[in-house]
């Protein structure tokens, strides 16, 4: 599945998100609106992962929707 889909179905993901990462907001799913650079950038900052760590966390997010 390709990122493009995420976006375009965001409100179908956005319950998936906040089950993984429980700390994000609905205002912050609404700010994200699909855009993986603002997924990353809300869950370093909620969480204050580093940048790399946060990347490979959605990598792997991403990777068992498939």
């Amino acid at each position: 599945m390709n990122w493009d889909r995420i976006e375009g179905d965001w409100k179908q993901f956005a319950g998936k998100v906040k089950e993984k990462w429980g700390k994000l907001t609905d205002d912050d799913l609404a700010v994200i609106n699909g855009k993986r650079e603002q997924l990353e950038g809300k869950i370093q900052e909620r969480y204050g992962h580093a940048k790399d760590v946060v990347k490979k966390d959605v990598d792997d997010w991403h990777k068992s929707l498939k």
